[in-house]
């Protein structure tokens, strides 16, 4: 009760609130570089982790770079060798489309929280009551508020797992084209049953680590695995390592990324992202704040390891073996 007294405090602020003209220039100006940075796959894994160099607090900054790794990887299979045997040019566009959609709408609304705070911290004052000038939740307005104060960095990297999923839940996955074409498909349903996707974090060792991917469509389940995967991501074990693979690979949006590490003669069977895919323009809706008044979201801080093996380097690639063996047969018959 007291997070949500403190959520409809901010909620009644923002409905009385002015802004100096230097705030105005602040807003132009981090609307310009997020812009920017939200071209495509490649600016967007870059701008995370650039940001996060800059900011080794913000943690959650270094996972959405790795991930956005994932999202490039998977946006090039549809291009590589494999998937085209299988999936018509229009399927192919529509995932990459549902891909591009998702990521766009992340960055755009998570990178002004970022950039908000790197000003907030060099004017050595919080600026947060600006957010809503970005259509940010009052959800996350509350919440770099706190670690303003108590500076709780796995409580914010949470949070910004959380409120990324609730952004894109309505606008992307509950919108009925998407739903057309992409999650009620057979092909989606297929992949999901057999564990074909997984978001994986490569070492320059050869080995892979991370978790499958299942029931993409539920919100909680989706919020669950990136709780996982910033456990997995910030662990003493392997962190070292993961931070090593990033500062050491350039992200080029092909799978060739980490395959040249793995221990296997292997050619590049994906293609780098830009050679593929041009800049798509986007637009955005005006959306309501998903987080709504009465919505109790202390138990999604809640975590619980994962019991599963977070090594999956074998896993993986029978997995991309039985994709490809898929695919072959499918382009024969």
């Amino acid at each position: 009760m007291f997070m949500q007294r403190e959520y409809e405090k901010i909620r009644r602020k923002r409905k009385i609130s002015s802004y100096t003209n230097e705030e105005k220039e602040l807003v132009n100006y981090i609307q310009q570089q997020t812009i920017l940075a939200n071209a495509d796959n490649i600016s967007r894994t870059h701008a995370y982790k650039e940001y996060y160099e800059r900011n080794k607090e913000i943690r959650w900054s270094f996972l959405a770079s790795m991930v956005s790794r994932n999202a490039g990887w998977n946006m090039t299979d549809l291009e590589g060798k494999y998937y085209p045997k299988v999936l018509s040019q229009e399927i192919r566009k529509q995932l990459f489309l549902t891909y591009e959609r998702a990521n766009w709408l992340i960055f755009l609304d998570a990178y002004p929280q970022l950039l908000l705070y790197e000003y907030s911290k060099r004017m050595k004052k919080p600026l947060f009551h600006l957010l809503q000038m970005f259509s940010v939740s009052v959800f996350m307005e509350g919440e770099w508020s706190r670690f303003w104060e108590q500076k709780k960095e796995e409580r914010l990297m949470t949070a910004l797992i959380i409120n990324e999923q609730c952004t894109i839940q309505e606008p992307v996955i509950e919108h009925p084209f998407y739903q057309k074409h992409i999650f009620q498909t057979l092909m989606f349903k297929f992949q999901e049953l057999f564990h074909f996707s997984a978001v994986i974090f490569p070492t320059i060792a050869g080995n892979l680590y991370g978790f499958s991917v299942h029931q993409f469509e539920t919100l909680t389940k989706r919020i669950e695995l990136g709780k996982q995967l910033a456990w997995l991501l910030f662990s003493p074990t392997y962190k070292e390592l993961f931070d090593t693979f990033s500062s050491q690979t350039v992200h080029t949006g092909s799978r060739f990324d980490y395959e040249q590490y793995l221990n296997l003669s292997k050619e590049q069977d994906t293609p780098q992202l830009r050679d593929v895919f041009s800049v798509v323009s986007h637009h955005r809706k005006a959306e309501k704040d998903w987080f709504q008044s009465g919505v109790d979201v202390e138990e999604l801080f809640l975590f619980e390891k994962p019991k599963e093996e977070v090594e999956i380097t074998e896993w993986f690639l029978q997995k991309q073996k039985q994709l490809h063996f898929f695919a072959s047969v499918q382009s024969f018959f």
